[in-house]
């Protein structure tokens, strides 16, 4: 039996309402000096009185096992007063009811099997969203695991039956593992990996967001490129050149794309000691960014030899980019998209970053994709899990097959947190708010 946990379920700060939740085993009994429970799920108006203060609050009632936790479990709605909150809770924990970890109601879930580990990630991404397209992923995956988990535990059980009974009686029963049909059989799971470690690599840059740089000479249209895709008028334009001093950055939902843009000084030999300290800022925002957009407008002959030696370094995350087509010029293409800041015509780089990022994956098929970096490294094991069947020769012993199988099965429990280790729980847990 785990003992009692309590802590606010809304920011500690003024506002109409603020919720207290409360879960543990026999909360009726450790709450009777305060109030007699409602009947379970009915919100009921009652005036509790603890140590001088006075309050009339909702109360809800969830008995074990059907609660959100799977204990006994009680919302408090107070008036949205901290400090009033934080008396509530001290008299709380004077009734034996201890102050809760960040997650641990949602960990106690997870234990007591009223959700699965994915379905505790999505969840926590849900409250960390911050676009409309991180909202809508983590919405897709609050189901928890996915068909394809409950599809690949169809196609992996009967095989590893048959691989185990091959191993324990295939002596004395004449048992023999039918190697070419497995393989054959579960060369479609095999498949079925590979798409949604494709999926999964692609529904990482909508959760996590692209961080690009814009970069070039002065006057190459950065901050103008850098207001368009933000939509708003974020950097200074004007015709000087060396306006932008300072690197400026916002997110920016772009292109069904969540992108956090940095504007950064144009590339120089400069004077202005200013300027020079902006300039000296961007290698350190280069090192950190997934993109680095280097703006070359299209009616130049070629970039700057200078700026393509500071690039240098970081050449596999630069996608150059032609601007100001508006004027005209040879140049631009599958490599290098023409665009116009000016004009907003930018369809051509929408469709470079969705290929850099997503692959031939439009953003609405990577909704529901698994997507944390936990689940990536998993699904990559598992295709190379299965990857060892087409190693196995006609003849190979029905240990090593055995063997291949457990370890995809335990592969998918460790996906879903039926095979818990404490260590990942600790660290997902952490991420989540008192209340959760």
């Amino acid at each position: 039996m785990l003992d009692p946990i309590c802590a606010p379920a809304t920011p500690l700060l003024p506002s109409a309402i603020a919720v207290v939740r409360v879960s543990g085993p026999e909360l009726a009994r450790r709450l009777e000096s305060l109030l007699v429970l409602p009947e379970p799920r009915r919100a009921e108006l009652r005036r509790l009185t603890w140590d001088g203060y006075r309050e009339r609050c909702l109360v809800l009632y969830f008995p074990a096992p059907g609660s959100y936790t799977g204990e006994d479990l009680v919302e408090f709605q107070l008036h949205g007063n901290p400090l009033l909150v934080r008396r509530f809770l001290e008299h709380l924990g004077g009734l034996g009811i201890r102050g809760a970890e960040p997650g641990e109601f949602t960990r106690r879930a997870l234990v007591n099997g009223k959700q699965d580990l994915l379905e505790a990630e999505a969840l926590r991404d849900l409250v960390a969203a911050a676009t409309d397209t991180q909202l809508r992923q983590a919405q897709a995956r609050s189901g928890g695991a996915p068909d394809w988990v409950a599809r690949a535990r169809g196609l992996l059980a009967p095989w590893m039956a048959r691989a185990e009974a091959s191993v324990d009686y295939g002596e004395d029963e004449g048992i023999v593992l039918d190697l070419p049909a497995m393989k054959a059989e579960l060369g479609a799971l095999g498949e079925l990996f590979h798409v949604e470690q494709a999926r999964s690599s692609a529904a990482r840059w909508l959760r996590d967001g692209i961080r690009v740089a814009l970069v070039g000479r002065p006057n190459a249209g950065k901050s103008t490129l850098f207001n368009a895709l933000a939509g708003q008028d974020r950097a200074i334009v004007t015709e000087l050149p060396g306006t932008t001093r300072d690197v400026l950055e916002v997110r920016a939902p772009w292109a069904g794309l969540p992108l956090f843009l940095f504007d950064t000084a144009g590339l120089r030999e400069a004077q202005d000691p200013v300027e020079r300290l902006g300039i000296a800022r961007v290698e350190e925002v280069l090192r950190h960014v997934d993109l680095i957009l280097h703006l070359v407008p299209l009616p130049d002959a070629a970039p700057d030899p200078g700026i393509l030696l500071r690039l240098a370094p970081f050449q596999a995350k630069v996608l150059t980019v032609r601007n100001q087509a508006d004027l005209g010029g040879v140049g631009g293409g599958p490599d290098e998209p023409a665009v116009s800041a000016l004009t907003g015509d930018l369809e051509p780089l929408a469709q470079a970053l969705r290929h850099r990022f997503l692959g031939d994956l439009a953003p609405d098929a990577c909704l529901g994709a698994l997507d944390t970096a936990r689940q990536r490294d998993l699904l990559g094991e598992l295709v190379d899990q299965m990857a060892w069947l087409d190693r196995l020769e006609p003849g190979s012993p029905p240990e090593l097959a055995a063997s291949v199988l457990q370890g995809a099965w335990a592969l998918l429990a460790r996906l879903t947190g039926e095979d818990r280790v404490e260590s990942s729980l600790d660290q997902l847990f952490s991420g989540f708010c008192l209340g959760k």
